[in-house]
């Protein structure tokens, strides 16, 4: 990967495509009616404005209908773990937001606002999207760091009621899940008889973690930068403590490579490496997700080198993509088109089922999971979450 120019190479960035790509960010907003004659001014502004802002104050409901909110997210961070890059702060992520608000229009036809908080305080962090939140139909929180990012999504979806979804921890949980399924399928196995361990406990580890128990996994540990998580250790915060009550049931206290040791699955979320010998020792068929970026916890072709059947990464340039754009704009669109107030769990497996089955017929050991440009996918994902959100008695329409 070519290094990108300095803060001081000017002249190297009009020959590098990112930047040329970039110039002047990656999305605008656009008039959706027409403004060339007074009587189209006096309907979109005053005095025809007033009567929809009446009808709105007294039937709240039609705000769907006659502004963007039906159809517009809020894309919020505060730019504290934003890609592999770190805390680098609100304004250096606004690329990475705009990218995202291009994400939601091209593959779910829904409208996106990048919001950069200059706002770290959790309190303070979760009074301002409150205050934000009335002009949008959900909130996608995006790279705001663990363990915070868990108590900011629970205290706003308690106090809002459209969805609320951190991308980072559900959307990889959903992507995950699918290509799992779909690896077990290939291998001839079930979740139950696989037994996964994950390598970072961060938001991502964490959820995905949860998802995979909740769908019904055989067993699974997972490990932070100090060992696998179990309930014998002292040092974990509030988030590992409750996953230590509800995982690892084989009882490994060891390192990550020791628990590796005939497992189905590796899991990797973390920017960690993991020798080639480690993967050798795993199970027959061994299933290998690797997803830490640029550089995968392992490389593909090492990992089939030492016994890996499926091999995925976060990677485009390799098979089996695990990239979040396959569940969050389907997620939203199928949330939004029967005005949920919130997305449950029920929805995310919806999600992730409906994901994996768009495979079908053509499973194979590089294809567990879609391309992000297979257009089936948003249609089956939202399909999926709007009635699981029926079902579910959060739906409003």
């Amino acid at each position: 990967m070519p290094t990108p120019p300095g803060p001081n190479d000017h002249s190297d960035r009009d020959s590098d495509p990112a930047f040329r790509l970039h110039r002047g960010g990656k999305v605008e907003v656009v008039s959706s009616v027409p403004l060339e004659t007074r009587e189209d001014l006096s309907l979109a502004y005053t005095p025809g404005v007033a009567r929809i802002c009446t009808a709105i104050e007294h039937e709240p409901d039609l705000a769907y209908d006659y502004t963007w909110k039906g159809r517009t997210v809020a894309v919020v961070t505060d730019g504290t773990a934003v890609l592999g890059l770190g805390d680098i702060g609100p304004l250096a992520s606004l690329p990475v937001m705009e990218g995202k608000a291009l994400l939601f229009k091209q593959f779910g036809g829904i409208d996106a606002v990048p919001i950069c908080l200059a706002v770290t305080d959790v309190d303070e962090l979760i009074e301002t999207v409150v205050r934000l939140a009335p002009g949008f139909g959900g909130i996608n929180l995006e790279d705001i760091s663990a363990p915070r990012c868990f108590e900011v999504e629970r205290r706003l979806q308690e106090r809002l009621d459209i969805p609320v979804f951190h991308d980072d921890q559900h959307g990889t949980a959903i992507v995950v899940l699918a290509a799992l399924r779909n690896a077990a399928r290939l291998t001839g196995r079930s979740l139950a008889d696989l037994r996964v361990v994950v390598s970072g406990a961060g938001a991502a580890g964490i959820a995905v973690s949860k998802m995979i128990l909740e769908a019904g996994i055989g067993d699974l540990a997972i490990a932070d930068s100090k060992g696998m998580i179990h309930q014998g250790r002292e040092d974990l915060n509030e988030q590992k403590q409750a996953f230590a009550e509800i995982s690892n049931t084989g009882g490994h206290r060891g390192t990550f490579v020791e628990a590796l040791q005939d497992a189905d699955v590796l899991i990797g979320l973390s920017s960690g490496t993991i020798p080639p010998e480690a993967v050798a020792t795993m199970a027959p068929d061994s299933i290998v997700f690797a997803m830490a970026n640029p550089d995968p916890e392992v490389h593909p072709d090492v990992a089939h080198a030492n016994g890996a059947c499926v091999v995925a990464t976060g990677r485009s340039d390799f098979p089996n993509q695990i990239n979040n754009v396959l569940a969050f704009p389907g997620v939203f669109r199928g949330a939004m088109a029967v005005r949920a107030t919130r997305v449950t769990e029920g929805m995310k497996l919806a999600a992730s089922e409906a994901l994996a089955a768009v495979v079908g017929d053509d499973l194979a050991p590089d294809l567990v999971i879609p391309s992000v440009f297979d257009t089936r996918v948003a249609p089956a994902v939202a399909d999926a979450v709007a009635a699981a959100a029926r079902a579910e008695g959060v739906a409003r329409l």
